[in-house]
């Protein structure tokens, strides 16, 4: 007897860690700052979103193997805000045999979801959860944080990168990567040990790959309008030829992908191509959208 039933993997239930208590940008604490938070109407400062993003790797590397880590990627809708102390656990489904791409999700432990995602290997899976979403965009009103904004602009200029182990990174991102990994949710020694690594090379965690392609953001200069406060609301980390390595240099070239509004926030959507050390090779790519909040900009409401 056959069935047609999904079947899905899922992790444990974790903890993760809030490591942006003392993020600053632009010149002011985030909302991951607890007292910024609660200004805005949130109970705590949450856990930023890509921190989820360390559950799955057991769950894709089971289903694919080698190739998650060379050619995977995770396109992921940020549903609900985690708060440190809560438990999250990771979900994928199994997909039919050759199939490569698949369903994940996240959710707490009493089944609020925390975000949508798929998860794919390879340049030929199909659309993804962001690009369909994308796809679907209404152009927007007048914006006023954005208005300076135009799809097509790109980053002021090419930005350099790398993430050495014991590298602080920076006012965005407060903390080095070995602080990262004393706290990260799912370890692996193939993240600080060459040795151990089948690519002879620590690799940097998915998670991270975050923080390093934004790491140098302030450099492209998008002439976005402040302070006001935003958050990650969709966020798509793609490897092309991976992994990224630790101790390596990148160049990243940013563009805005599109513009976009809701009753509560100004998007902007930025694809961020990531590129080797010559400039010459693409290795990443990430999309992401910030959701700037209206109401965290002084006189928005009496301006439009």
């Amino acid at each position: 007897m056959s069935f047609d039933t999904p079947i899905a993997l899922a992790g444990p239930l974790r903890k993760p860690r809030q490591m942006l208590g003392d993020q600053e940008y632009g010149g002011h604490a985030s909302i991951h700052d607890d007292a910024m938070a609660e200004k805005l109407g949130f109970r705590a400062g949450p856990i930023e979103g890509p921190t989820h993003f360390s559950l799955f790797p057991p769950l894709l590397a089971k289903i694919w193997g080698r190739a998650w880590y060379e050619t995977g990627c995770i396109s992921s809708h940020y549903l609900n805000m985690v708060v440190e102390g809560e438990e999250v656990r990771a979900f994928a489904e199994i997909p039919a045999d050759g199939a490569t791409s698949t369903r994940v999700w996240a959710q707490k432990a009493d089944g609020t979801p925390v975000l949508e995602a798929s998860a794919s290997i390879g340049a030929d899976a199909g659309p993804t959860l962001l690009e369909t979403r994308m796809a679907g965009l209404r152009p927007p009103g007048k914006l006023l944080i954005l208005e300076d904004l135009s799809v097509g602009m790109t980053g002021a200029k090419d930005e350099r990168v790398r993430m050495d182990a014991d590298q602080n990174m920076g006012a965005l991102y407060p903390f080095s990567l070995t602080q990262k990994l004393a706290a990260i949710t799912e370890t692996s020694p193939w993240y600080a040990d060459a040795k151990a690594s089948p690519w002879g090379r620590a690799i940097i965690p998915l998670e991270m790959l975050s923080v390093l392609f934004e790491y140098s953001s302030r450099e492209a200069a998008f002439p976005v309008k402040g302070p006001a406060v935003g958050l990650f609301a969709d966020q798509q980390i793609r490897l092309i030829d991976g992994p990224l390595f630790v101790g390596e240099e990148y160049v990243l070239r940013r563009e805005i992908a599109a513009l976009a509004e809701s009753k509560r926030t100004e998007s902007y959507w930025v694809r961020t191509r990531v590129f080797d050390a010559t400039g010459q090779k693409q290795v990443a790519e990430m999309l992401l959208n910030h959701a700037t909040l209206k109401h965290s900009y002084a006189g928005y409401a009496d301006a439009v």
